[in-house]
């Protein structure tokens, strides 16, 4: 029950954020997004509480530690819109978090479900993740993109995004997708890297900041984070 206000909380949250953000912008919206970042934040730890019991306490402390990552990240690409004087310096900042944040939840799925004897699962998307990134690299030209002093952070924050996604998708194949916190984390994964195309777009591209781009991007962000979040709810 706790959980489920708490969700409900997170939705209505993002699409008011949303609401500001496409309309104004500005300190209110920054607001808006903080509080909805602690509420993926918060459906993590009462998800984690609620399967305490499950013995998966390391794999929980680590999406936990990744959410919370998710939530500076948040707030320091929100703060480079109002501080825009400090703008790389944000931005910068903004990647470093959600880098952080991804490599706790690749942690957690490879500590809680990968194996030894199936290391294919795991390498196989590290290629895909690497191609991935090296495709945005080389693409930025027609893609009529410039990522100027950003590109090798870009370059890299591609492949751990990807990543998380892929290495989530070939553990729950290896598993039949039956686990459902695993389940989870691969549809997370996906909304995020999409989430992160479409943003690049509106951060490196030219005439791609339009509200269809806002409303896109935030509203598979927030899918995923809650996502994720929710995947301890179904921890066994």
């Amino acid at each position: 029950m706790l959980f489920a206000a708490v969700l409900l909380l997170g939705i209505v949250s993002a699409i008011v954020f949303i609401w500001e953000r496409t309309k104004r912008g500005g300190v209110r919206a920054l607001l808006l997004k903080a509080f909805t970042s602690v509420m993926f934040v918060a459906c993590g730890a009462v998800g984690a509480v609620e399967s305490a019991g499950s013995g998966n306490s390391h794999f929980s402390l680590m999406i936990l530690m990744g959410l919370v990552f998710g939530l500076m990240g948040d707030i320091w690409l929100d703060l480079k819109w109002v501080y825009q004087e400090d703008n790389d310096t944000y931005t910068f900042a903004g990647f470093g978090s959600f880098i952080i944040g991804h490599l706790m939840f690749i942690t957690a799925v490879i500590y809680n479900y990968a194996e030894q004897a199936k290391l294919i699962y795991i390498a196989v998307p590290a290629l895909i993740s690497l191609i991935a990134a090296l495709g945005m690299l080389l693409l930025e030209n027609p893609m009529k993109m410039d990522y100027g002093r950003f590109k090798p952070i870009t370059v890299f924050y591609t492949f751990i995004v990807a990543f998380m996604a892929f290495l989530s998708g070939g553990l729950a194949l290896m598993n039949g997708f039956e686990i459902v916190s695993l389940d989870m984390m691969f549809a997370g994964g996906i909304f995020f890297a999409l989430s992160d195309l479409i943003l690049s777009g509106t951060y490196f591209g030219v005439g791609k900041r339009r509200p269809i781009d806002i409303i896109t991007n935030h509203g598979t962000y927030y899918a995923a984070q809650f996502l994720i979040a929710s995947s301890l709810m179904f921890l066994k």
